[in-house]
């Protein structure tokens, strides 16, 4: 599993993010998004505060459920061609992402919804 700082980093470059480009979602300068990127050890606050940035959630993923959740957020981004468009997306892969989100591929994974 990658390291939870080359996750940050590869969701930035697929958000089409430059470093210098957090400096208006979250509020740290290019040079201090970089150091916590490459080699930062961030307090959870911080973190939190990149998830949010980056349009993005930090969860707990019990080991025993991690490979179903490996599984779903590759079959997603499989359908979406997330591996070879670029970061914008057009109407119609919008609508694609909508229809999926309404399909819930979530629904259950943790245990039985209330």
């Amino acid at each position: 599993m990658k390291s939870l700082l080359q996750q940050l980093k590869e969701r930035r470059l697929a958000l089409g993010l430059k470093q210098k480009d957090m400096m208006l979602r979250i509020g740290v300068s290019r040079q201090q998004y970089q150091h916590l990127e490459s080699k930062g050890n961030p307090r959870l606050n911080t973190l939190e505060l990149i998830a949010k940035g980056l349009n993005s959630e930090l969860m707990l993923i019990p080991t025993e459920k991690l490979s179903m959740v490996e599984a779903i957020l590759k079959n997603d981004q499989l359908k979406h061609g997330e591996f070879l468009s670029s970061p914008l997306k057009n109407k119609d892969d919008k609508r694609n992402e909508e229809s999926t989100l309404a399909n819930d591929p979530w629904k259950n994974l943790l245990g039985k919804d209330e």
